[in-house]
């Protein structure tokens, strides 16, 4: 099997990871959903309407592109690489490219300007990641000064990046450093005087290490842009911008992303020059072997349903609102029997890695999580993703979906739906180019668990005791967690450490 990316999540930052939610009547009849609030919700506020739906389908108009670009490749070994960087290929047994690969790799290495487009799971991080490790060697950094930037618009996806790339810098002896809001500045400074050619960053947390003097880009030869539209989704098109002022411009541009639109529209014509353009998937990136449910339940009977579901004998992300409803379900669903955990923005960054640690090994087996897990987030097998509040926008629900049926698997995305939210999906899943299974369901039913595996849960309580280095976090970790965030929007930071590294390998 080709393995090019794992993923990551979205940051605590994402707009879906406040602690409030819609302002409905029937929301409270959920114990699982948090206090009412004004954030717009499918079907209310300011994204309902025709002109909100206009919006939504939005399409990002490509520039024209006036030299021919290079024809794709099919195999890695037809690649002007160095010949190291083909034998870490060939030893993480990765042969053949994926489409967007195959397609944007010849222009890429030739040092053309690239836009990509490609579904989440189609090996994005490998299209842009060899050719910036195949310019650099046999380069080094001085200290302060790296060679390459890649931008992203998560600490989840950040790291998620710097595990991908790590066995193909180290063929090449190129240094990376990851460098994002949510731990020590101080460290992430002390790495990068140390000298890295390639620096992985969040926005936030890199505009404060230059404006610290810890960093400068007056020397970066190639930047990418990675979840450009995410980016802009969370407000950092400033920051974005500001940054790319920074550096040369001359030098090379790739920007890739699962989704473009026009919000993006300012970094295509003000940085990308005469761009090879490359779109491998359609808008609403939808994936053949992914199949999707929307499931019809009585506003009494969601909470049971979703109870049933996270009890089934396989892994499954469960996404929610908030993170107030994604602690209570967590808690009811340990007191049922059910190995769950919590992930969310309100938890530090080594409590989230150790919560993706015990759900890749199988520790954990229901992961609930507010949209911090919707990019960026690599899990081997995993089968279902449920939407147990539905998503915001299309983008959301394509994005959270995207955690299955990655690198060829199958799937099943699931969303349940309460009466009132009817129309709003529907609009929702035109938006997504997607036509779904509908269907009426009620707990305990046949459809439910041929669906997605339900079952009634043990009702034995579990605990899933915390790990020492946990335990031993206490209030410093806290303090810590409060610096970070002040000092930057981005998400958590540390110096590259070695990838890890699944049985099929990472993919996105």
């Amino acid at each position: 099997m080709n393995r090019t990316r794992r993923t990551g999540g979205s940051s605590g930052r994402h707009r879906a990871d406040r602690s409030t939610t819609r302002s409905t009547a029937p929301a409270r009849d959920s114990r699982f959903r948090a206090q009412e609030s004004g954030r717009p919700r499918p079907g209310t506020g300011r994204k309902s309407g025709q002109g909100a739906h206009s919006a939504a389908r939005r399409e990002f108009t490509a520039p024209v592109t006036l030299t021919e670009p290079l024809p794709a490749v099919e195999a890695f070994a037809e690649l002007d690489m160095p010949a190291r960087l083909l034998a870490a290929l060939r030893a993480e047994g990765v042969t053949v490219p994926f489409p967007i690969q195959a397609a944007t790799l010849p222009n890429a290495l030739a040092g053309r300007d690239v836009l990509g487009r490609g579904r989440t799971g189609s090996g994005k991080t490998l299209a842009f990641g060899l050719p910036v490790l195949a310019r650099l060697d046999g380069q080094r950094a001085q200290p302060r000064q790296p060679l390459a930037l890649v931008l992203v618009p998560t600490r989840e996806l950040a790291q998620q990046v710097t595990d991908a790339l790590t066995p193909y810098a180290r063929a090449l002896g190129l240094r990376l450093a990851t460098v994002v809001g949510g731990m020590s500045i101080g460290r992430q400074a002390s790495v990068l005087r140390g000298a890295a050619e390639v620096v992985v960053a969040t926005p936030g947390r890199l505009k404060d290490l230059i404006e610290r003097g810890d960093c400068r880009l007056d020397r970066v030869a190639v930047t990418v842009l990675d979840e450009a539209d995410q980016m802009a989704d969370m407000g950092f098109l400033p920051q974005v911008t500001t940054l790319l002022d920074q550096v040369p411009s001359g030098g090379q541009r790739l920007l890739f992303s699962a989704t473009l639109d026009g919000d993006i529209d300012l970094l295509v014509r003000r940085y990308l020059h005469d761009p090879v353009v490359h779109s491998v998937d359609p808008p609403a990136g939808s994936v053949t072997t992914m199949a999707h449910h929307l499931l019809h339940v009585r506003d009494g009977d969601k909470d049971t349903t979703a109870t049933e579901i996270a009890a089934r004998d396989g892994r499954v992300i469960m996404f929610l609102d908030t993170k107030h409803a994604v602690d209570r379900l967590t808690e009811h669903l340990l007191s049922v029997g059910v190995r769950a955990s919590a992930l969310h923005g309100g938890k530090s960054q080594p409590q989230r890695n150790r919560t993706l640690a015990r759900f890749k090994d199988g520790h954990v087996t229901a992961l609930v999580a507010t949209n911090v897990a919707a990019r960026g987030i690599h899990v081997d097998q995993l089968d279902l993703v449920v939407n147990v509040d539905p998503p915001g926008d299309h983008k959301d629900y394509l994005h959270r979906g995207g955690r299955t049926a990655r690198a060829g698997e199958s799937g099943t995305v699931v969303t349940l739906v309460l009466p009132h939210q009817r129309r709003a999906m529907d609009r929702l899943m035109a938006d997504a180019g997607i036509t779904p299974r509908t269907a009426r369901i009620r707990p305990g039913a046949a459809e439910l668990h041929a669906i997605t595996g339900a079952r009634t849960p043990s009702g034995v309580p579990v605990t899933i005791p915390a790990p020492v280095a946990e335990q031993r976090e206490g209030k410093g970790s806290a303090g810590r967690g409060r610096r970070g965030r002040a000092a930057g929007r981005g998400g958590n930071g540390r110096a590259a450490a070695p990838a890890r590294r699944s049985a099929s390998g990472p993919t996105t």
